[in-house]
């Protein structure tokens, strides 16, 4: 198996990291991460305490939204947040041109491209959000708090 942090995506996550704080790094795991639910079972903590990143397509543009692993996403709360009528999750082709990762993998940090972030407020419960806390997550993403989960 191909070496992970040999792997671009990674590198540029890893670059993004370190830049905002150099203590921080990439963590790879020797179980699977591919869900909200194996991530937690990985790194021994509860599901909610795991970022999922979901990428949506609002309209002719793109948002990505971090939820908590335990809560799904409304469609309908980011509709009325943006002000766009066609809110849907976006195709994998798209998620990789988007953000340069394929679904299952999104980092909300090392992004190909300037993307708007929507941060769910209910990340805000736990202490260490899969490594790092709401602050620095909210910092290191510059991304913006809502109320998006169902």
């Amino acid at each position: 198996m191909e070496n992970l942090l040999e792997k671009e995506s990674v590198k540029r996550v890893d670059k993004d990291l370190k830049v905002f704080n150099p203590k921080l790094r990439v963590e790879v795991l020797n179980t699977s991460a591919r869900t909200a639910v194996d991530a937690a079972n990985s790194l021994k903590c509860q599901v909610g305490a795991i970022v999922k990143s979901l990428l949506l397509r609002a309209d002719d543009t793109y948002v990505l939204c971090l939820i908590s692993g335990d809560k799904k996403c409304s469609l309908n709360k980011v509709k009325k947040i943006t002000g766009k009528k066609d809110v849907c999750m976006a195709n994998a082709d798209d998620v990789k041109k988007q953000t340069g990762f394929t679904i299952g993998g999104v980092s909300p940090v090392g992004l190909t491209n300037n993307l708007e972030i929507m941060i769910d407020n209910q990340l805000n419960r736990f202490q260490d959000i899969f490594k790092i806390d709401f602050k620095n997550l909210k910092e290191i993403t510059k991304g913006t708090i809502f109320d998006i989960s169902e």
